[in-house]
């Protein structure tokens, strides 16, 4: 399983890779759905939080609550299900 900071880093620095060919899908803590954004959206990636614009306020987001991310629409990272309790 691929770390998703590691990921991230790599759709941003490596040559090989476009940016604009990739989206994300994050938790919001609000209504619990999954918000997808388009990679270029993120305006700066800080510790353990990408950093987006929202209604022109900086809004960090926990590398913790992101879902998913797709390439061309295919799922190339996907947080795996927490487990049930016993």
């Amino acid at each position: 399983m691929k770390y998703i900071l590691d990921l991230l880093n790599k759709i941003k620095w490596d040559k090989r890779e476009k940016p604009e060919d990739y989206t994300m899908g994050y938790e919001d803590r609000v209504s619990g759905q999954v918000i997808e954004i388009k990679f270029a959206d993120i305006k700066r990636i800080e510790g353990n939080f990408i950093i987006i614009e929202k209604d022109l306020e900086e809004v960090s987001i926990p590398l913790h609550r992101i879902r998913v991310v797709k390439k061309n629409d295919s799922v190339v990272w996907e947080r795996p299900k927490a487990r049930a309790a016993p």
